[in-house]
């Protein structure tokens, strides 16, 4: 059964307990928690987000995670998102390090997955990233491998602005760069934290690939996202995505959840699919933000049936 969560960076003003309390009483299952370096600049609206800190105290976390389970939710993984800098680019270094430590600690918080990019020079080709990108991953993979951890890249291309233009921040992006990644990277541990909502923009199939791919998908985003026709004629596709398209809540843009989940399910996934809220149109303050979620939670009920629901 698939197991319905939250992305916490949409909550950065309450602390894990604090999730969990909401997160109890809306009937969320899961978590993927947020672990940015504490000294992590501010590159993009959704980074930065500590609910993990990996430098303190492991028994303040561990209770932190006991307090979840206490109100039924479990963390699905650890996750960090970096942009600027990244793991492929001059200065990326203290993000390796960083989940070289995010994959040391959470076996011991027993857990067996984080979630990320991959990281990219934006200004170089897809080539001219490969051979770092299978140096810096393999050793990655390596250390990931000895301690039993999936990690899961998402598929966002990272190029929402023009500061990131032409080739985005994050390489992990398409079913070709896939299985050249899955054949150069010699790990079973290395997969996809798989988004829908990126593909529509894209205007790629993200139905097909969930069959390709169903052996290396181990953590799921729920997001939609609306692609304003009139603007995408004016502008064009060469123009930065966020000129013709908004991210919205799930039930409000244009992915199929219906047949999404239906394909999930075939293939066997019962996993996390987490909710990402980034609708500007639910981001005035707290409240709007929760509602968002209890929303969000309440409509993939209709497809994601979990135990509050009654499955």
């Amino acid at each position: 059964m698939i197991k319905l969560g939250l992305v916490t960076a949409i909550l950065p003003d309450l602390s894990l307990k604090q999730i969990g309390d909401f997160g109890g009483e809306i009937g969320l299952e899961g978590v993927e928690v947020m672990t940015w370096p504490s000294d992590s600049p501010k590159t993009h609206k959704y980074c930065s987000v500590q609910h993990i800190d990996i430098d303190a105290d492991i028994s303040k976390t561990k209770d932190d995670l006991a307090y979840l389970e206490s109100k039924g939710v479990k963390v699905s993984s650890m996750a960090v998102y970096a942009n600027k800098p990244n793991p492929l680019v001059e200065g990326g270094e203290p993000f390796i390090n960083h989940i070289k430590k995010m994959v040391k600690l959470a076996p011991q918080l027993g857990l067996d997955t984080i979630t990320g990019f991959s990281g990219r020079d934006w200004t170089k080709s897809v080539d001219e990233n490969w051979p770092k990108f299978v140096s810096v991953f393999s050793d990655l993979m390596n250390e990931a491998d000895n301690y039993g951890i999936k990690f899961g890249l998402e598929n966002c291309p990272m190029l929402f602005t023009k500061d990131e233009w032409p080739g985005g921040t994050n390489l992990a992006t398409t079913p070709a760069i896939w299985r050249r990644m899955f054949n150069d990277i010699k790990s079973e541990n290395l997969g996809l934290n798989y988004d829908p909502s990126h593909m529509v923009w894209q205007h790629m199939d993200y139905i097909k690939p969930i069959r390709e791919f169903k052996d290396r998908i181990f953590h799921v985003h729920i997001k939609d996202t609306y692609i304003d026709e009139d603007k995408l004629n004016d502008v064009g596709i060469m123009a930065t995505p966020l000129e013709y398209h908004v991210p919205k809540l799930p039930g409000l843009g244009q992915v199929d959840w219906g047949r999404f989940i239906a394909v999930l399910t075939d293939v066997g996934y019962e996993g996390y699919a987490c909710i990402e809220v980034e609708d500007p149109s639910f981001q005035e303050d707290l409240n709007s933000r929760k509602m968002a979620i209890n929303q969000s939670l309440q409509y993939m009920r209709l497809f994601a049936r979990n135990q509050v629901a009654g499955a």
